[in-house]
């Protein structure tokens, strides 16, 4: 099996993006969020949707398939040492 690094969390990337001094409460009005679902996704308590990749790539100057493309990748490697259901799968009718 092809195991990947452990990615950071987007929440840790976007940590890096504010500039400092910069509080979590003027972040998230500039996001158009409330500071609880940004210091959530900063806290690593929460992930991001598409809506909110839209809004960090518009903040950062980035692209929200970036931001997707990261938690996706945090999400799979926190996953991969978890036990996998038995599960059968589909055969092709031809």
């Amino acid at each position: 099996m092809n195991r990947m690094f452990n990615p950071a969390h987007p929440g840790e990337i976007l940590r890096e993006f504010i500039p400092e001094g910069m509080s979590v409460t003027e972040c998230a009005s500039r996001l158009g969020v409330s500071r609880v679902a940004l210091s959530r996704i900063l806290n690593k308590k929460s992930g991001i949707s598409a809506e909110m990749a839209i809004r960090i790539g518009l903040l950062t100057g980035t692209t929200p398939e970036s931001w997707l493309d990261n938690q996706l990748r945090w999400e799979l490697f926190q996953t991969q040492g978890q036990a996998r259901p038995e599960i059968s799968p589909l055969t092709r009718v031809s």
